[in-house]
């Protein structure tokens, strides 16, 4: 008998799930989010891989090529990047840097010509600047350390030179001792599944064989500048062994960056067996520091959040429950007495449902807000469970925007939604859902397209190139705005939410108060940023610090405290608009909690001043006060549709317990 259609992708369903986890059953696997382990056996060639040239002083990030370096003998490839390592200005390279697994020597690579005087000014510059040389190798960031005041620092990368202590000259790494731990691995009886930019692969029973072998471990380097005889060095070929050297001590040892220098670059490689095991690999990366201030944050967040629960504890259930039974037990005649002497949140019973004005522009923010909330909530879910680690540079991005177009149909759902309840009819719904699909996009559009013109003028690979611009207009207009078009189609559909009270036809007259209302709304932005301040140091500090965040599990609990405690602000703020007799809560509501962006801002702007003081140049600082002012747009309109939603809840709830004639 014929399977009805409609049945079939079920049954395909249940037989993908009994297929994975019959395979799952029969083996001992565990599971490596990001990354896909490679085993190599002595003697195996490795080539590292370079980024592009990044440094916390100007934020622009160049090309590894754009300096006078050694290029590979086969020329220069790129390798395929994905939409976010794109957008984060990440060039990624083939080097000439070759390792040979499990045997170390010193090798030398080649001499440039006499240095130009552009390419010296050029590396003075980066030099200055300073610059790092990002370096991979089997997918591991190159990593070295360093001691300032007696303390131990690590960092990714090493710089591209030195600078004399007393500034009058520079001079360029041009030896560099790798240390490359490595693990033995057996290949007893362990399958691995990954995800990472190479791809999902299994290691099978039948290839347990092939895997045995070294497993790369850690990747560190000793960074030199040492000045060797350029007559000498140009008899070498590529690849050449040599003695090994140390790193001098005495500047008069060190290579200088000068005018019709010969410059020798040479490495060498030390193994090191270690007893890291390949899933433990990154730790030394993402070392979780100052747990105690995320704690702190917690605890923090929490009081505040006992406090307004406090508040909005002794509005329901001692004035408004008290008021509504009152209300209730009373006879029709002693009601309508009652209304004469009432004041408070009962006089405006007739215009709380008013429609605001702008609330077309309310309908789109809101819808915008939904979309920009759901995305982070599932990107930061999906992190602190493992799935977007680090190995996979972009993926975090990439993620971020794909979810962020598919949820343009929840975008286009709510603000039709909405429209329908404040005017009554589904008429102009297209206008509203092409509005959504439109507003935050086109903001972050004209921001991007700024900053992008700055990026092309400095040649910094941080600018986004043409074809990019291309493919993202393709996916905005063939994705998302198609899904919000359509999500507006099902909010004409949906139920329409029914005021519980009557609107009158004049509006009451607001009374006049000692000072404005917007006040108490932008004061009231302050509690949901003490929720949020301390992780948004953090989060700063790994954008234009370089540094690693994976603390994910740290945010998704700061987001829920933040989700609360601006649903608990719109409230609080909302009940005591409507106590002074003032019915425009609507976009009050919005701002109450959504205005906490605009201490976001300012704190970004403090955090320039005071933690990012190195950062030189102007195009850097515009860079960072364009992307900081799309963060706070974009937290505005998530926070903000919080704090509505919830008051539009509460005002229904409210007004749907008073009984009107």
């Amino acid at each position: 008998m014929e399977v009805p259609t409609r049945r079939k992708p079920v049954i395909y369903c249940v037989c993908l799930f009994f297929i994975v986890n019959f395979f799952l059953q029969i083996s001992d696997a565990f599971y490596l989010p990001g990354s896909y382990m490679h085993t190599y056996s002595t003697g195996d060639h490795i080539y590292a891989k370079v980024n592009s040239l990044t440094s916390i002083e100007t934020e622009l990030p160049y090309s590894y090529y754009s300096l006078p370096y050694c290029k590979p003998l086969g020329g220069i490839k790129k390798s395929a990047e994905n939409l976010g390592e794109l957008l984060r200005g990440d060039q990624i390279d083939n080097s000439p840097y070759l390792f040979s697994m499990n045997v170390n020597h010193s090798i030398y690579l080649c001499t440039t010509p006499p240095l130009s005087e552009v390419e010296v000014k050029l590396l003075k510059q980066r030099t200055r600047d300073l610059y790092q040389v990002n370096m991979i190798l089997d997918n591991l960031p190159v990593m070295r350390f360093a001691n300032q005041n007696g303390i131990k620092i690590q960092w990714t990368g090493f710089p591209v030179g030195y600078t004399a202590p007393d500034g009058s000259a520079d001079y360029i790494i041009n030896h560099l001792k790798f240390k490359v731990l490595v693990h033995e691995y057996e290949g007893n009886g362990v399958e691995i599944i990954g995800t990472g930019e190479e791809g999902m692969g299994v290691i099978s029973e039948a290839d347990k064989k092939k895997v045995s072998g070294y497993e790369i471990v850690g990747f560190q380097v000793i960074p030199c500048s040492i000045k060797r005889d350029p007559e000498v060095m140009t008899k070498l070929h590529m690849y050449d062994i040599i003695s090994s050297s140390d790193c001098p001590a005495e500047l008069d040892k060190y290579q200088p960056i000068k005018e019709q220098e010969r410059v020798a670059f040479t490495y060498e490689v030390d193994f090191v067996k270690s007893d890291i095991r390949w899933p433990s690999r990154w730790d030394a990366y993402l070392k979780m520091e100052g747990s105690r201030v995320h704690w702190f944050s917690i605890l923090n967040s929490l009081m505040v959040i006992f406090f307004l629960a406090g508040i909005v504890f002794v509005i329901f259930l001692r004035t408004v429950r008290r008021d509504l039974t009152r209300y209730e037990e009373l006879d029709k005649e002693a009601q309508a007495q009652m209304n004469e002497e009432l004041s408070g949140w009962k006089l405006v019973v007739g215009d709380v449902f008013r429609e605001p004005e702008g609330s077309k522009l309310l309908c789109v923010m809101v819808g915008d807000g939904v979309q920009i909330l759901g995305m982070a909530a599932v990107t930061i879910v999906f992190a602190a469970l493992g799935f977007m680690s680090p190995a996979s540079r972009g993926m975090l991005l990439t993620g971020m925007i794909i979810l962020y177009l598919f949820l343009g149909i929840a975008a286009g759902y709510v603000s039709v939604r909405l429209w329908r309840t404040l005017k009554g009819t589904s008429e102009g719904w297209r206008s509203v859902s092409w509005s959504s699909a439109c507003f935050f996009p086109g903001i972050a559009f004209i921001i991007l397209t700024t900053l992008n013109f700055l990026l092309w003028g400095s040649k910094s690979t941080g600018a986004i190139p043409i074809y990019l611009y291309f493919e993202l207009f393709f996916l905005w207009f063939c994705i998302s705005v198609p899904l919000t078009l359509i999500g507006g189609f099902m909010g004409t559909k949906a139920q329409q939410i029914d005021y519980p009270v009557r609107t009158n036809q004049i509006p009451r007259e607001i009374p006049a108060r000692k000072y404005p209302s917007w006040l108490l709304v932008l004061g009231a932005g302050t509690l949901p940023f003490g929720t949020l301040f301390i992780e948004l140091f953090f989060i700063l500090s790994s954008i234009w610090l370089g540094r690693f965040y994976y603390v994910f599990g740290f945010l998704l609990v700061v987001l829920l405290l933040l989700v609360i405690v601006c649903a608990e602000v719109s409230v609080v703020l909302t009940y005591m608009h409507l106590c002074v007799e003032d019915w425009r809560w609507w976009w009050k509501s919005f701002f109450a909690s959504g205005s906490v962006a605009l201490y976001v801002f300012l704190y970004s702007i403090n955090y320039l001043v005071f933690d990012l003081q190195s950062l030189s140049g102007p195009v850097s600082a515009i860079l960072y006060l364009g992307y900081s002012l799309l963060m706070a747009i974009a937290i505005m309109l998530s926070t903000g549709t919080i704090g509505f939603l919830m008051s539009f809840y509460f005002v229904h709830y409210l007004f749907s317990s008073v009984k009107i004639d």
